[in-house]
Formats: C-alpha cells, sequence, structure tokens
C-alpha cells in the first residue's frame, strides 16, 4: 500500500476530502518521527511499536575498492508488531472479517473476528 492509497483509504472510511485525509495521514506520521527524534517510543495497542535502537561504530568495507571504512554509531528505527496485529495477519482467509476494522476494534480481542 502506498501512501495514496492510504490517503484514499482514511477519505472514503472518514468522509473527508482527500486534502483532509491527506493532512490527517502527513500528521501522524509527522508526530512519530517527531517522537522517534525526541528519543521517544510510540506505542499503539493492539497495532505495535515504534523504537529507536542504537547501532554502535564498526568497521566496514568500501565494496568497490576494498578498503576499510569507519561506520560512525546512529539510531534506527524499529517496529514491533503487536499481538492482536499478528494473530489478524495469521488468520485464515476464511475468517478475516470483510470489513476493515475500526481502530477501536484492533485493540480488543480477536477472538470476535
Amino acid at each position: 500500500m502506498t501512501k495514496a492509497e492510504l490517503v484514499e483509504e482514511v477519505s472514503q472510511a472518514s468522509d473527508l476530502t482527500k486534502k483532509h485525509s491527506e493532512v490527517i495521514v502527513d500528521t501522524v506520521f509527522q508526530s512519530i518521527i517527531t517522537a522517534l527524534h525526541r528519543g521517544e517510543k510510540i506505542e499503539l495497542r493492539g497495532f505495535g511499536s515504534f523504537r529507536l535502537r542504537q547501532r554502535e561504530p564498526r568497521k566496514g568495507r568500501n565494496p568497490k575498492t576494498g578498503d576499510k571504512v569507519d561506520v560512525p554509531p546512529k539510531k534506527v528505527p524499529y517496529f514491533k508488531p503487536g499481538k492482536d496485529l499478528k494473530e489478524l495477519i495469521n488468520q485464515s482467509v476464511d475468517s478475516v472479517p470483510q470489513s476493515t476494522p475500526s481502530v477501536s476494534e484492533v485493540g480488543t480481542t480477536s477472538s470476535q473476528y
């Protein structure tokens, strides 16, 4: 799914214009980026969590020349899916609901699906 497709889904689900839906999607993404930049973690119950992982400095190699290169330490974003999301993804196709679950439904137990 692309960002444009996500904006279209939000637009249809909320009866908003595509422009308003794009602002909502951009705001959510920017909020996640800003929180990670501040070193915070984001937990979305039933969906998953975003965290930062610290990579230590290491010796790398330039694949073209073979020269050794110092790779500096860096932070990388990491997504860990929640239990409910994993269960929904691993359900058989026959038991998956025809409509997309709402945000409030994702946080509930998946036994209802």
